[in-house]
């Protein structure tokens, strides 16, 4: 009679169990996932939105004549290119820190992508400063070819300077999405990834110990239940005899 009701009770939890894996989001936090995927698209698209032209500008000298050469977005704004990689790397923090850390990365990730979007908005609303224009092209640093780079020369003169305004915007939308993924970091961390992660690591007797710890505070938790089981720790014994570990015999 007393094996039937056990058996029973072990039944109840492995459909505790199951019903808890079938069902994440009554145990698990997505919201730190979905942080950490906007921020990796904020990234990408920072540093994608930088290689497209920003401007196209029209230079005249009386030797050459008229050049017309474009800016791209990373040297117009070279920071973008720096914020972008700082934002993934601030992913990649996230996937390795506590709750704590994930709060502190959420809010510099957020600063970080608001900070991108200040050269992309003021080029759409101030306008292209034509000396900065010139300088850039004089210096060859538009082409990017330090082997070959393409100049104008110091006394050439802007004739035209058109701003090409999809580069510009895109930037600015990614950066949004950079400063939405750490806001919902900072305030929804998660921070259980880290923790079972570890658990790869853990000899048994350490696994069962922190699952006897578990089950001391969450005694009827399906997940903790399970990871029992899992464990080979009788749920229904509190206090196993020194040396079993608390398996079921």
């Amino acid at each position: 009679m007393t094996d039937g009701t056990h058996d029973a009770h072990d039944d109840s939890l492995l459909d505790d169990g199951h019903r808890t894996a079938k069902n994440p989001k009554k145990k698990s936090d997505r919201r730190p996932g979905v942080a950490q995927l906007l921020m990796v698209v904020s990234a990408l698209g920072l540093w994608l939105a930088g290689r497209s032209a920003w401007l196209t500008v029209t230079t005249f000298d009386d030797k050459s004549g008229e050049a017309v050469n474009d800016l791209v977005g990373a040297t117009w704004a070279p920071e973008t290119t720096a914020l972008a990689l700082a934002l993934a790397a601030a992913v990649g923090a996230t996937l390795i820190l506590g709750g704590i850390g994930r709060r502190i990365v959420g809010a510099l990730a957020a600063v970080i992508a608001a900070t991108a979007a200040w050269s992309p908005l003021q080029l759409l609303t101030s306008g292209a400063d034509p000396e900065r224009a010139l300088d850039l092209l004089s210096s060859g640093a538009a082409t990017q070819r330090a082997n070959a780079p393409v100049t104008v020369s110091d006394w050439a003169e802007v004739q035209d300077l058109a701003v090409h305004s999809t580069g510009p915007v895109i930037s600015i939308v990614m950066a949004a999405l950079g400063v939405l993924g750490g806001a919902l970091l900072l305030v929804r961390p998660g921070g259980t990834g880290a923790k079972r992660r570890s658990g790869a690591y853990e000899t048994p007797e350490v696994r069962r110990e922190r699952v006897r710890d578990d089950l001391s505070r969450e005694p009827e938790s399906g997940r903790v239940l399970w990871d029992a089981l899992d464990a080979g720790v009788d749920p229904t014994d509190p206090d196993p005899a020194p040396g079993d570990g608390g398996v079921k015999r």
